[in-house]
């Protein structure tokens, strides 16, 4: 993929487990919600793995080990080992061991999985600010983390240790909705600190680099449901991406994405991994059809006409606002055309 602005949805004769050597799943929002594993998943990736893609998990949850995670996937029939699972957990972990002396202390604000790939690096997880720590780490710790655990973080930056963290994601979708993310643990410790982290999770490049490294893909796909870290991830790894519509992202938010949120691909779910994806034709004047559908940007919304596939219309919808839009998201009003297509 090149860093030219993407004013369309590409379209594909073949399907994506046959154009591409490798998906690089996120786990939340993609293969499952609350643990439970979103329709079409399980059937969708045996058939791809089938076919000879490769199927690797990345994950911004830095708080299962990789053995937890495979061990999860593969109860929920896709049988996964260790290997296949990339988090940030060990993308900050290598992070950090470039950056501080082998076996040094760092104090850990998260869980197991921090601990796992500290130690796969060499490092010496602690508790306390009064360990010595060389590094700060902080990642999702779950909703039983304790409060007292930021206080222990502020003290040793207060004290001048490095900050990391091993993502930034605002929230975390769930079975009951949406939850606050590591994002917004990180913020409690900016805002009493007034330091800023190292952050090695997506859609940064330590995560990329980790990806690539643990899984030598050639050709990969980033497969995600969240436009500011899968997508843009794959966006600053040149690399191309599939955004499924089983998580956090809705019609609106996609439609006003500025370049850098932008798929490659647009589909329901993980079936679209299997399966070709259709080209869009026309121009802004004549406007962009997609199936039975032709979309426009008007003088204050986005205008549709036609009938068809409710995707069809979303992605002639993606090319009229993405054009409109150009460098920057696109502004005009997409709630009509939105509700034409139940979306």
């Amino acid at each position: 993929m090149s860093r030219s602005v993407r004013t369309r949805p590409e379209g594909s004769g073949r399907g994506l487990n046959e154009a591409y050597d490798t998906a690089l799943l996120d786990l939340d929002g993609v293969v499952y919600a609350g643990g439970n594993a979103i329709a079409h998943a399980v059937d969708s990736l045996a058939t791809a793995h089938a076919g000879g893609m490769r199927l690797a998990y990345v994950t911004n949850n830095a708080l299962r080990t990789p053995d937890a995670v495979a061990a999860h996937l593969t109860e929920l029939g896709i049988p996964t080992g260790a290997e296949d699972v990339i988090t940030s957990a060990q993308a900050v972990a290598r992070l950090i061991a470039e950056q501080v002396p082998s076996g040094a202390r760092v104090l850990v604000i998260g869980g197991e999985g921090l601990r796992v790939a500290l130690r796969e690096r060499g490092l010496e997880p602690v508790e306390s600010a009064e360990d010595d720590p060389a590094a700060v780490v902080q990642g999702f710790g779950g909703p039983e983390l304790p409060w007292g655990r930021f206080a222990e973080a502020c003290y040793a930056i207060a004290r001048g240790v490095p900050w990391y963290a091993s993502n930034t994601d605002l929230t975390i979708p769930g079975a009951r909705g949406i939850a606050p993310g590591n994002g917004a643990a990180v913020e409690v410790v900016r805002i009493a600190t007034g330091a800023e982290p190292q952050v090695a999770g997506k859609p940064l490049p330590p995560m990329h680099r980790e990806t690539i490294l643990r899984t030598g893909a050639q050709r990969p796909l980033v497969v995600g449901d969240r436009l500011d870290t899968d997508i843009e991830g794959a966006f600053n790894g040149e690399v191309d991406s599939l955004l499924v519509l089983t998580g956090v992202t809705d019609g609106a938010q996609l439609l006003a994405a500025p370049p850098q949120h932008r798929p490659t691909y647009v589909d329901a779910d993980l079936r679209g991994l299997l399966t070709g994806q259709p080209e869009i034709t026309g121009d802004a004047e004549g406007g962009f059809r997609c199936g039975g559908w032709t979309a426009r940007a008007g003088g204050e919304r986005l205008e549709l006409d036609g009938e068809g596939a409710a995707l069809d219309g979303l992605r002639a919808l993606c090319a009229a606002a993405w054009t409109a839009g150009g460098e920057r998201g696109c502004g005009l009003d997409s709630e009509k055309a939105l509700a034409r297509l139940g979306l």
